[in-house]
């Protein structure tokens, strides 16, 4: 017979020992991707704040420049408004950056200016990441004789030097407007974005997940847009963030030379304002205020994402 005494003791016992009750074990983290990680550090870079808001504000004078100004950038008074100074105690005023030559708002021109100038950059920067990354892509990703005649042509159009390329493409017409400065522009920058996709596309396809979506049977256009692009984009997002700003100086340069922009822009106002600078320097230095802030804001916001997309750095 079992030892009743020594049952219910040891039962006791048990019953007076304090049961420890297991921990919970934390919840394992979800991996964050490459864009996850650098939205993470963006939102923590005070140099991609400063710049969002700066390139934010020449949007919204972009889309809507009638909210900034009431005065015609085109319609002048002579009798009024010749060479008239600044009145900066008039804030945002069509007299607060004063007049120049032929009675126009200098305020004024430099709004409706920042519209044609943005809009050039980022036209010419799509245009440029399309066709650009598509030629790099195909390059890279295909190799051998489809490789070397886009590289030699990509050789060819880098071998022209840009400005002076833009400058005989322009000299052609005679109404330069937006789109056809955008295409000049295209025309002759998309080489550098090319190289760039190429070289990422030719990293990327050598991986395991790629390897492994071709012996899958995965056809082309799946690899290409589904495990390669998303993966070899990133080098070309940083490169067409920077590039930006050089297009739109691009684009000022031109019109400061005679060959860019017909109507309202910022190279414009600079080049008539170098002509009058001795007695108005008003009207070359606050346009030209207004192109080095955009430029500096987009090369801002490319370094920022650059060293938020590249491992290297963080």
């Amino acid at each position: 017979m079992p030892d009743l005494t020594k049952t219910a003791a040891d039962a006791a016992v048990q019953e007076s020992v304090p049961t420890v009750e297991q921990a919970p074990q934390p919840k394992a983290e979800k991996a964050r991707s490459l864009w996850g990680d650098a939205w993470i550090d963006l939102r923590r870079n005070p140099i991609f704040i400063v710049s969002t808001v700066m390139i934010a504000l020449l949007l919204a004078i972009t889309a809507f420049p009638g909210l900034f100004t009431s005065a015609d950038p085109i319609v002048g008074d002579l009798q009024n408004n010749f060479l008239r100074k600044p009145e900066l105690g008039h804030f945002f005023a069509p007299e607060w950056l004063g007049y120049d030559g032929q009675g126009r708002s200098v305020y004024a021109r430099a709004i409706y200016g920042t519209r044609a100038s943005v809009m050039v950059g980022i036209g010419t920067t799509v245009l440029v990441t399309l066709l650009g990354g598509i030629m790099g892509m195909l390059a890279g990703y295909y190799g051998g004789i489809i490789d070397s005649i886009l590289s030699r042509l990509t050789d060819i159009f880098f071998g022209i030097p840009f400005l002076l390329g833009a400058m005989v493409v322009l000299n052609s017409f005679t109404d330069r407007t937006v789109p056809i400065v955008i295409g000049a522009l295209a025309f002759l920058g998309w080489t550098q974005t090319a190289r760039v996709m190429r070289g990422s596309v030719i990293t990327i396809k050598q991986a395991d997940y790629v390897q492994a979506a071709k012996a899958l049977g995965a056809d082309t256009k799946r690899i290409l847009f589904r495990h390669i692009l998303p993966n070899a984009v990133a080098p070309v997002i940083v490169v067409a963030t920077i590039s930006l700003g050089v297009y739109i100086s691009a684009e000022a340069t031109l019109s400061y030379l005679g060959l860019g922009l017909s109507g309202v822009s910022w190279g414009n106002d600079i080049s008539t304002g170098g002509n009058q600078i001795r007695v108005a320097q008003h009207i070359m230095l606050y346009p030209s205020i207004l192109l080095s802030i955009t430029v500096l804001s987009f090369i801002m916001l490319g370094e920022a994402v650059r060293n938020a997309l590249d491992p290297k750095t963080r």
